[in-house]
């Protein structure tokens, strides 16, 4: 019934496709719970109709050479595999397998996007999205209240949705993706042009999320670099950040407290963390940090072949922490310790580490194949990810987590089609230029 060409269900089955790819989009901007149905609509998509729909265009990331679905299906499967020994409850390790599964949402919107339109309807949204984020961002530090703002905490003025760690990451990182797709006419220009200065601007003056400073400078840095010529890339990149880092720290005196804060921090767990009956260090973000990950070293040295399984770090970590386990690690939102890289050593022993780095690797190799901003932007968003990962379980924590997911597997599909478009014109004109030998 649907595999035949002419259903008539098979136009409204496109619609709906259309609809979902706009609303993968825009879910982006938007509260974890539009994120969560969006997730659930693609999957349920997908199961009912990917098999039985006749595929009008045979080109896929298969057919391109793609390896990051290959990547994602041996990282989903590992996990999954892991429940066989997982030493938490199947209750929190179904939990965090689903959290690492997200990761499958890459491969499903690489297969979903069939077409150029598809795919820039879904940049579209993105940009929608965003540009709602970033707009209600600014609205909320010039003073209105907003009804749909559900941040709170600490430094959650100008945040809408999350909080000051994830919206800086995701402002920084979405500025880059606005910047480097501003030539493909998928939004106008002085939309990618402005988004890119508003969203800098609010991380730099507004927000406090050290992390997200750290990846702003990165993403610029690397901006510059691409623009300049190849001898002088290498230069650029190691001298532009420190040059960068330096004027944000003598031009602000919001960066100059953070870092002092950061370093008090630092320096209460290094003298109080060696006593036992010390705990001021707990409450501060580089304290809590720091000892979670000697914690997470230590259960890595004591299991670094397969790991302890998903799910299953809280309960590992509290073992090695001894006294102070239930008020370190008794919360039930604490199920990663901040460090995407460790968190999946934990889980999964050495292979976890190499899956991960292989991910990444992945994606940076097949957004080579892409157009050059295509492929900076695409590149832009993995490089925010694998440095992300390094003070944040970036891929593990809710919204965040999806942000890049969805992200990543739009810009791939963008790549794809573009690459589809680009072969069936030069087929085309081959084609055109064989000489028509007569009948």
């Amino acid at each position: 019934m649907f595999g035949k060409r002419g259903s008539p269900l098979q136009p409204q089955v496109i619609s709906l496709r259309s609809a979902l790819i706009a609303l993968v989009g825009l879910a982006t901007g938007l509260p974890i719970a539009w994120v969560s149905i969006t997730k659930l609509l693609l999957f349920i998509f997908i199961l009912v109709f990917s098999l039985t729909l006749q595929h009008q265009h045979k080109a896929c990331f298969t057919a391109q050479g793609m390896w990051t679905p290959w990547a994602v299906l041996a990282v989903v499967f590992s996990f999954a595999l892991s429940l066989l020994w997982t030493q938490a409850g199947m209750e929190s390790a179904l939990a965090a397998f689903n959290k690492h599964g997200r990761l499958l949402v890459i491969v499903l919107l690489m297969s979903l996007i069939r077409s150029r339109s598809e795919v820039r309807l879904g940049m579209l949204a993105f940009a929608a999205g965003q540009t709602f984020l970033l707009l209600s961002s600014w609205l909320l530090a010039l003073g209105v209240p907003l009804a749909w703002a559900t941040a709170s905490g600490r430094g959650n003025e100008v945040v809408v949705f999350s909080n000051y760690l994830s919206q800086s990451i995701v402002f920084a990182t979405s500025a880059a993706v606005f910047w480097h797709l501003r030539t493909l006419r998928l939004w106008p220009r002085w939309l990618g042009v402005g988004f890119a200065a508003l969203a800098l601007l609010n991380v730099f003056a507004l927000l406090i999320g050290r992390t997200g400073y750290l990846v702003a400078i990165m993403l610029v840095s690397l901006t510059v670099m691409w623009a300049m010529p190849k001898r002088s890339r290498l230069p650029v990149l190691v001298v532009l950040p420190l040059l960068l880092l330096t004027s944000l720290y003598f031009g602000s005196t919001r960066v100059q407290q953070n870092l002092s804060t950061l370093i008090q921090e630092t320096r209460n767990y290094i003298v109080e963390g060696r006593d036992e009956s010390a705990t001021g260090w707990i409450n501060n973000s580089a304290g809590w940090r720091l000892n979670a990950w000697h914690r997470s070293l230590q259960a890595i040295e004591a299991q670094p072949a397969r790991g302890y399984g998903v799910g299953s770090w809280a309960n590992t970590v509290s073992r090695f922490e001894g006294s102070t386990a239930a008020l370190t690690f008794g919360s039930a939102q604490i199920r990663n310790p901040h460090q995407e890289y460790l968190l999946w050593t934990v889980e999964l022993g050495v292979t976890g580490t190499l899956l991960l780095l292989l991910l990444l690797a992945c994606l940076m190799r097949d957004s080579r194949k892409f157009k050059a901003p295509i492929a900076h932007a695409t590149q832009c968003v993995v490089a925010a990810l694998a440095l992300s990962c390094l003070f944040n379980s970036i891929l593990f924590d809710g919204l965040i987590g999806d942000y890049f997911c969805l992200l990543l597997g739009l810009l791939m599909a963008l790549g794809l089609q573009q690459n589809t478009t680009n072969h069936g014109v030069q087929t085309a004109l081959e084609q055109n230029r064989k000489p028509k030998v007569a009948a």
